[in-house]
């Protein structure tokens, strides 16, 4: 059990860490997604390489998700109406990963669920409509919304940067 969250801990901290922004809460959420891979480890399939990793993140998302759902958080009132959707590219190759990952991590957090959802998991908005218990078209919004306000967050970043 040591070797296997020595191992993976630091990777699904992360991956916690794309739902979760406190800290604590994250550790929280870390340690009981472990109790479950320990309790279910039984019942893990392997299926080639990676497929224990995919199956612990899954884990993690889940129980984030579990989390996520207590908070009331999907209200239609957003957070930053000002952000209107673009489909101009802020472009990516000057900011590094970490201020990116940051940068997700500082979304509200119906606009960083979704976004990770979608990004990350590759879940379609009906499927994410359907874990968050929310309408399709309010996944596509949040995701938009979130693109829209991570590219004017970019944009900054790199005016800054000049």
């Amino acid at each position: 059990m040591r070797e296997l969250y020595d191992a993976y801990a630091g990777y699904l901290t992360g991956v916690c860490h794309r739902y979760i922004t406190d800290y604590d809460q994250a550790k929280d959420i870390l340690q009981e997604s472990f109790i479950k891979i320990f309790k279910h480890i039984g019942s893990f399939r392997y299926q080639g390489q990676g497929s224990l990793r995919a199956w612990m993140s899954r884990i993690v998302v889940n129980e984030s998700l579990k989390s996520l759902r207590k908070k009331p958080m999907f209200s239609l009132v957003d957070a930053y109406p000002d952000v209107e959707a673009s489909d101009e590219d802020p472009g990516l190759t000057d900011v590094p990963m970490p201020v990116i990952m940051e940068m997700i991590r500082a979304l509200p957090d119906g606009y960083r669920t979704v976004f990770n959802l979608f990004v990350f998991e590759n879940k379609s908005h009906k499927e994410i409509a359907g874990l968050l218990g929310i309408r399709e078209n309010s996944s596509c919004s949040q995701y938009f919304r979130a693109r829209a306000l991570l590219a004017k967050q970019i944009k900054e970043y790199k005016r800054k940067q000049q």
